[in-house]
């Protein structure tokens, strides 16, 4: 396999025991651990996960020294920055950081299962069949769960690509972005993660890289466990929310990368779920992916 980087951001809203989880998740429970771990710390936080940081890198030897002594140590790089600037200013600095072109995606809070990387990194060697442009950005389900990953819920599938991908990606996000592997050439050379979509950075790379012809694939299996706890559902929601929601398809209608109508149909559907209370939206979201599911399961 191709050496790869593992990409993370931690900030101060990250609790230490998350965070710790999510690193040992993506390094040493790999069957394919990353060549590097690159980790952004966006700006001040708690006294903890600072050290943590500080020691990381002997940590991480440690680790693979008492249960890996044959694999080789992931290489740590921690990029500090001074002031929170938002997700999409901290991945774009960890992008310059990375030593590989090919980029894992892990958020701070999340667990990756020990088979994700070793399930994944093989489609980014060759081209996979059914489409002669290589791999660019690769995705796979994920499985929710709240406080404790011993009881997972609902499992969250997507399209696996071609024409079904392209047209879901017109209403939805097409991949989940803390379970993605991409090529950062690709991503560097659409400009990087936007730093003006408020809460839809990746939907907009996404966007962007679908419009230079980017090939994206999904797989099937649940790879990453996603925390989704009642204030996961609150944070889709709100005024704010809304307004960055038609922001983002007033610039997709601009691109040409949806029609008049669909930008009708998302404004209106997408800010309706915005805006209705916490309770209800994630009712409302558990309904549509579970008929969702089984619209890709019967296909």
């Amino acid at each position: 396999m191709p050496p790869f980087s593992l990409l993370m951001s931690v900030y101060e809203g990250n609790t230490f025991h998350e965070f710790e989880r999510a690193v040992q998740s993506g390094t040493i429970e790999q069957t394919l651990p990353p060549s590097q771990i690159v980790i952004v710390r966006d700006g001040p936080v708690g006294p903890k996960i600072q050290e943590f940081l500080d020691t990381l890198a002997s940590t991480i030897d440690v680790w693979f020294s008492i249960a890996e002594p044959d694999t080789p140590v992931p290489e740590v790089t921690i990029v500090p920055l001074e002031e929170n600037a938002g997700l999409a200013h901290a991945l774009n600095k960890g992008l310059g950081y990375c030593n590989y072109d090919i980029v894992a995606r892990a958020d701070a809070d999340d667990i990756s299962l020990p088979e994700r990387f070793a399930t994944m990194m093989p489609y980014f060697v060759g081209v996979p069949e059914g489409d002669p442009r290589p791999v660019t950005v690769l995705g796979c389900a994920i499985q929710e769960f709240a406080d404790e990953e011993e009881e997972p819920g609902q499992i969250r599938l997507l399209p696996a690509g071609g024409e079904e991908l392209d047209t879901y990606a017109r209403l939805q996000s097409p991949v989940h972005h803390p379970a993605v592997i991409y090529r950062k050439s690709a991503v560097l050379e659409v400009g990087g993660y936007p730093e003006d979509a408020g809460r839809f950075e990746d939907y907009l790379l996404w966007e962007r890289l679908m419009m230079h012809n980017a090939r994206f694939m999904n797989l099937p299996q649940p790879l990453v466990l996603y925390r989704a706890d009642e204030q996961a559902y609150e944070r889709r929601g709100g005024s704010q929310m809304s307004r960055d929601e038609v922001q983002l398809q007033r610039q997709f209608r601009k691109d040409g990368f949806i029609t008049p109508m669909q930008y009708f149909r998302n404004v209106t559907m997408r800010s309706v779920y915005r805006l209705v209370p916490t309770k209800l939206r994630a009712k409302v979201y558990r309904s549509v992916v579970a008929r969702r599911n089984q619209n890709i399961e019967d296909d």
